[in-house]
């Protein structure tokens, strides 16, 4: 079976020049997707860059472009479970999740596959559920990296009118009795229907691309969470709030929190980066959650705090 793997093309979001798709293999020999851009000239460094829950790489060729032009090398992948990675039930559309360790597991095998193309310095960049599991990784001790910048990462989620206690005891109990199942049996879309009723960014372009990407090719797409993935996000959470290994992180980490934050728990995020000796947290204002895929104004907020942290590196 050959390692070249797929990467979709539209229109509005060509694959970027210089880079090619390759299986592997993480924890349990799942197979998993990603990808190694290269920028033009010599590079300074390399960004391993990871999406939040539901989001292909494709959804960031943008940002894998902008990372190419300040002379990155951008390792970018999918998570296992979403994206072209093996899913973890027969219902592929069901976002599920088996605890953190696999996932962790998973970045170690990524980096262990790839170290030898990825010039150093190191920096890693994430996403909501890619920005908790980057900082899941860096206080497993995972990789040589010298920062972090973490985008709205689910470090905590939002419960509504539950009491995050009842909510977490609600998730522990149905993951282990019916943890397949759509949380409240709601199959949801990850990929909401239209832009005036979405609560992820206020860019129409960006979020009309990234819907235009999922019906180029229906296997990017996933529903819902299931009991077993609320488990998992609440258990990830609560490790980071009490685990030594948070505190011995020692490198600079910025976290980006969205001022309209509608699904992940800001104050879990000050908590948790307050545990980090250089952590430092700043709120993005007028942002929804998907900060990268915001208005270029929003968005100017997290190139100039990633600017600011790699010029020294």
């Amino acid at each position: 079976m050959t390692d070249t793997a797929p990467l979709v093309s539209i229109p509005e979001a060509p694959v970027p020049a210089n880079g090619t798709a390759e299986w592997f293999r993480g924890a349990g020999a799942y197979r998993l997707r990603a990808a190694l851009f290269l920028p033009d000239g010599q590079p300074r460094g390399s960004v391993v860059l990871s999406g939040g829950r539901s989001e292909p790489i494709e959804k960031y060729f943008e940002v894998v472009r902008e990372l190419q032009d300040r002379g990155f090398v951008v390792l970018v992948h999918d998570w296992r479970g979403q994206g072209l990675s093996q899913r973890l039930l027969s219902d592929p559309l069901k976002g599920h999740a088996h605890g953190f360790a696999d996932f962790v597991e998973d970045y170690r095998c990524l980096l262990a596959r790839f170290e030898s193309r990825l010039p150093r310095p190191w920096v890693a960049v994430g996403h909501s559920m890619g920005g908790c599991l980057t900082l899941l990784a860096l206080a497993h001790g995972v990789g040589d990296f010298r920062a972090a910048v973490l985008s709205a990462p689910m470090l905590g989620l939002q419960t509504g009118n539950r009491s995050k206690r009842a909510a977490r005891a609600l998730a522990w109990i149905m993951s282990r009795t019916k943890p397949t199942e759509y949380i409240l049996g709601d199959s949801g879309d990850a990929h909401v229907s239209t832009f005036e009723t979405n609560i992820l960014t206020h860019d129409p372009k960006r979020w009309a691309r990234n819907q235009a990407q999922v019906v180029a090719e229906p296997g990017l797409k996933l529903n819902a969470g299931t009991w077993g993935w609320l488990d998992f996000a609440f258990s990830a959470s609560a490790w980071l709030k009490r685990a030594p290994g948070v505190a011995g992180v020692a490198i600079p980490v910025v976290v980006l929190g969205a001022q309209e934050e509608k699904l992940v728990d800001n104050a879990d995020q000050r908590q948790i980066v307050a545990r980090i000796p250089k952590g430092r947290w700043l709120e993005v204002p007028g942002s929804y959650h998907e900060i990268l895929q915001e208005t270029d104004a929003i968005r100017a907020v997290f190139w100039r705090e990633f600017d600011g942290l790699v010029v020294g590196l």
